[in-house]
């Protein structure tokens, strides 16, 4: 029986840039991640090179030193903070004893760990095995841990052909598995967009404060921890704006630094809510000292994704904790609040009504009071700036927004 609940972890980087700042967080945030996948870092190494060593990462002299400190710490894994090409692990596995990890598997454990729906599991464990694919050679990797359980070979053939043929074989069965899904979001996706629903969509990076918002934009129960990740799963709900427009609201995925591109890959399906999107809402968390890199990566992330073209709001989210070098980027619209006071929310839900009006066509039309119908419509599909009743003439003098194409636009015509 272990004595540690938690599995302990030597963390190890390479800093390439004249950025130690940068290259320190990069550490920093390799050890929060090691924390969410439920393990602990006993000790941290670090050198500073031009380049990668393209056999063991590190240098020789600093794996000897690497070699030492885990006799000395007996960890039960050493991650390294960048991914590692498969001769890498091999030649880093060969000279230690704990398990060498990378960045990336780290992320995938913890993917592993967070996805709750069905297409959430499935694109985890399609990037699980496509990153293992290249590595199995000289591995000795248990593929039952991803849950494939290998099928009965054939007379003459390895154990890796095999292993190959059997991950190549799921790999095939989960993209079909997930091209239904997509299927099944493409219909619910084209309704919505038949009924004109204007969709909103939460982006930002991972821990920014995203579900804390969503819930209280929503009164959802999206899971809301402080911790890297803890929303994997997109959620969709209807936002009630202060007009009584209702709109569609998606929290998404939080996005991180060197986000494994089979993870991109993977979850492109998932951000393709973010694609149909009509605003995006980017949260930032302001109170953060790596911020502006925060906001960068997601702008990056957003363009390899050819989503940067959206209309966007940037939300700095936890201003009464902000971090004392914050000043707001001045290339986006942007608003600072705190996901937690109900006044900030409701000046967020009035820039998003602002943002939407510029979008929309304004109208102005006399509506009589037998169409009651239309006038409860009005109040939940267009903006309505006012409303007054006459009572001598018995119609709704209504003034307020509209999208030309939606359904709604030719009831209002017959009456302006």
């Amino acid at each position: 029986m272990k004595k540690h609940e938690k599995e302990r972890a030597i963390l190890a980087g390479c800093q390439l840039t004249e950025d130690t700042e940068q290259f320190l967080y990069s550490m920093e945030e390799l050890k929060s991640l090691t924390e969410t996948a439920q393990g602990e870092s006993a000790a941290m190494i670090t050198q500073k090179r031009e380049r990668v060593h393209p056999g063991t990462y590190i240098g020789k002299g600093k794996v000897e030193e690497l070699k030492r400190l885990e006799e000395e710490l007996e960890p039960d894994l050493i991650i390294f903070n960048d991914e590692l090409s498969p001769s890498q692990i091999r030649n880093l596995s060969a000279e230690l004893n704990a398990r060498v990890i990378d960045r990336t598997q780290l992320i995938l454990d913890i993917f592993a760990r967070r996805a709750r729906s069905r297409e959430g599991q499935l694109q985890v464990e399609l990037a699980q095995l496509q990153y293992l694919l290249p590595r199995l050679a000289g591995q000795g990797v248990q593929l039952s841990r991803l849950g494939g359980g290998i099928g009965t070979r054939g007379p003459g053939e390895t154990k890796l052909e095999s292993d190959r043929r059997h991950i190549r074989r799921r790999i095939d069965e989960i993209k079909q598995q997930l091209q239904t899904i997509v299927h099944h979001r493409e219909r619910y996706r084209s309704r919505r967009k038949k009924n004109k629903t204007f969709q909103i969509a939460l982006v930002g990076y991972t821990n920014a404060g995203k579900s804390t918002l969503f819930n209280r934009l929503t009164a959802a129960q999206s899971l809301e921890e402080n911790q890297l990740f803890a929303t994997l799963d997109p959620l969709t709900r209807k936002l009630v704006l202060p007009s009584g427009y209702q709109a569609i609201l998606t929290d998404t995925v939080g996005f991180i630094q060197d986000l494994p591109t089979t993870l991109v890959a993977a979850f492109r399906s998932t951000l393709e809510e973010v694609s149909e999107a009509d605003l995006l809402l980017h949260v930032v968390d302001s109170s953060n000292p790596d911020f502006a890199q925060h906001q960068k990566t997601v702008k990056n992330l957003l363009h390899q994704l050819e989503m940067d073209h959206l209309p966007e709001l940037t939300v700095y989210n936890k201003k009464d904790m902000r971090h004392e070098e914050f000043v707001p980027s001045s290339d986006s619209e942007n608003i600072l609040i705190s996901a937690l006071v109900e006044g900030d929310r409701l000046i967020l839900k009035e820039a998003i009504e602002k943002m939407m009006k510029d979008q929309m066509s304004p109208y102005n039309g006399r509506i009589p009071s037998s169409e009651g119908k239309l006038i409860a419509l009005l109040r939940t599909e267009t903006i309505v700036d006012s409303i007054v009743f006459d009572e001598e003439e018995q119609f709704y003098h209504v003034k307020g927004f509209a999208f030309k194409d939606h359904p709604i636009a030719g009831e209002i015509n017959k009456y302006i």
